[in-house]
């Protein structure tokens, strides 16, 4: 008798691993609140390609994507833009999320994956400390193990029982608040720089972008402290006086999400129970994009658990799948939150001094979707031993890089002893020591 896997949420990570195990042979349904038609918001993504294929997920039609610009870089002082140069071989490409959603549903219901729309996962079901199904608003469902795919603040993550040493929520500086909105533009003008991105913009503690496109302008505003849509129009007075092209007429989103932005989730299995997505926090901890990572990491857990010949999915059978997860992916996103740590300390004069003395460069700008980021140049890049001449003319500065600089050979430390095999002491007492690292200490 086939084994019943159940998918709590419709994120990108838990649709693509159901698709590959009803393939294998595997009943799997997907419990996910909106309608299908209401999936995903209304708004482009940008993701790695190749994840697709790397989840057996078919590319999408040539009229359903195009391949993304290389986006500039903007400071506080606006003085220093700096544009990235990603290989040609290495761009993404950006696609309506509801076209990508049609797409990955439609490709898992060919495989035999049942959806069950408009029904809210409230919890975990648990049979002592094993995770046997999940409460929804239309009754409980039990399975053989959960997948959870209920994003950034998962209702099942967060109750799940302490023994399981799973964060249950988010902690300070670990989630953006994001508005996102397409307005019309303004003029027909061509910018120089047609896709920017606002680190630390009008002083304030996040990030924001403007991308002109053929029929909109596309704004950005992601900010560690929650804030209102009305509070967001006030804020995009700042980029339309830097961009006139953005007009001020709302055609499409013009609402507002949480995005983690943070390193993975230390501990992602417990006895039938795996994260994944923004579940398990699978995002680059700068820019918060997460889907490719999503779509490889769901690869990783369909193989972990089909290669469960013993079918108890338990914690100790499902640790694979995280070992594999933080040696092709994770490791290298831990680094990088702890550069996220530096930019939610650092004042807008310290990052203009970054950038003015060409500390922040393209090549440590060039970050992707995919595993390239600007933490590993920090740490390889020969080029640093030049620039530390600027460094050592700030003090405070030099002692900021010096500490990230030894933060991130701890990261790469610790995420070398991850334990190779599942005990939970073992494990749990590794996890303690990697989060603490990530404590935000002024």
């Amino acid at each position: 008798m086939a084994k019943k896997i159940i998918v709590a949420g419709g994120g990108h990570g838990g649709i693509a691993c159901a698709s590959q195990l009803a393939a294998a042979g595997f009943e799997v349904e997907v419990y996910e609140k909106h309608a299908r038609d209401k999936m995903g918001y209304d708004w482009t993504d940008i993701f790695d390609p190749k994840s697709l294929r790397y989840a057996h997920i078919p590319m999408p039609a040539k009229d359903k994507y195009e391949y993304k610009t290389n986006m500039t870089f903007i400071p506080p002082s606006g003085n220093t833009p700096v544009k990235q140069d990603v290989p040609e071989d290495e761009l993404e490409i950006k696609m309506e999320r509801r076209d990508i959603y049609d797409l990955i549903i439609t490709h898992a219901e060919k495989n035999g994956v049942k959806f069950f729309f408009d029904t809210e996962v409230k919890g975990p079901v648990m049979a002592g400390d094993r995770v046997i199904g999940i409460e929804t608003d239309k009754g409980n469902v039990l399975g053989d193990m959960v997948i959870d795919a209920c994003g950034c603040e998962s209702v099942v993550r967060a109750n799940l029982p302490g023994v399981c040493g799973i964060q249950k929520h988010t902690g300070a500086f670990e989630k953006f608040y994001v508005y996102r909105a397409f307005y019309n533009k303004a003029s027909d003008e061509v910018p120089e720089h047609p896709y920017k991105v606002y680190m630390l913009p009008n002083g304030r503690m996040g990030i924001g972008w403007v991308a002109c496109e053929d029929e909109y302008s596309d704004l950005l505003i992601g900010e560690f402290e929650p804030f209102t849509v009305e509070e967001a129009e006030e804020k995009a007075a700042f980029f339309r006086k830097e961009n006139p092209i953005l007009g001020d007429k709302v055609l499409r989103g013009g609402y507002m999400v949480e995005i983690p932005v943070r390193q993975p989730l230390s501990i992602m299995v417990a006895d039938g129970y795996a994260a994944i997505g923004d579940s398990a926090f699978m995002t680059v901890p700068i820019i918060g994009s997460g889907l490719a990572d999503a779509f490889k990491a769901s690869k990783m857990l369909s193989d972990t658990i089909i290669a469960d010949k013993s079918e108890t999915y338990s914690a100790e059978t499902l640790w694979d799948y995280q070992v594999k997860y933080y040696k092709a992916l994770g490791a290298g996103m831990a680094p990088l939150a702890l550069v996220k740590l530096l930019l939610a300390k650092i004042t807008p004069d310290q990052l203009d001094y970054l950038f003015d003395n060409g500390i922040l460069d393209a090549d440590m700008l060039t970050i992707t979707a995919d595993s390239t980021s600007f933490t590993s140049m920090l740490s390889f890049d020969p080029a640093l031993f030049g620039k530390a001449k600027h460094l050592i003319k700030d003090k405070e500065i030099t002692a900021m890089v010096l500490k990230l600089g030894k933060d991130i050979g701890k990261a790469t430390a610790i995420c070398a002893t991850m334990p190779k095999v599942y005990g939970r002491y073992n494990v749990q007492r590794w996890a303690k020591g990697y989060d603490r690292l990530f404590r935000l200490r002024k």
